[in-house]
């Protein structure tokens, strides 16, 4: 069941104790099915026009071919502590989300936000 409110549907690559995303936006895969497959995720959150966050570049290859909903925020920094992760994260979390409605794909990088309309 999709609690009321949703709009972002976090993988399961990612994080789930994270205060930016505790809220009744944020439905996490985990909450679903965590052995859920790619495809499967991608036609949940079509149904229910959810945008896809995720470290997995294959929704960012699949929405360059189609599309929203979904959209996807890719999130690609690599290999770094938990704490690294969130800080990096919160300090530019506000300006994805500012592109997420406009773009159907924003990649987040160390250096630097991408996006695709």
């Amino acid at each position: 069941m999709l609690p009321e409110g949703s709009v972002f549907l976090i993988d399961v690559n990612l994080p789930r104790r994270f205060a930016i995303w505790n809220s009744s936006q944020y439905l996490f895969q985990q909450d679903l099915d965590p052995a859920l497959a790619d495809h499967s995720i991608w036609k949940f959150a079509k149904a229910h026009s959810l945008t896809i966050v995720t470290k997995d570049s294959d929704f960012s290859s699949r929405i360059l071919l189609t599309e929203p909903p979904p959209r996807v925020i890719h999130i690609r920094l690599g290999n770094m502590s938990m704490r690294a992760f969130h800080a990096a994260i919160t300090e530019r979390w506000a300006s994805v989300l500012e592109l997420s409605r406009t773009n159907k794909l924003v990649v987040v990088h160390h250096d630097r936000i991408e996006c695709v309309q």
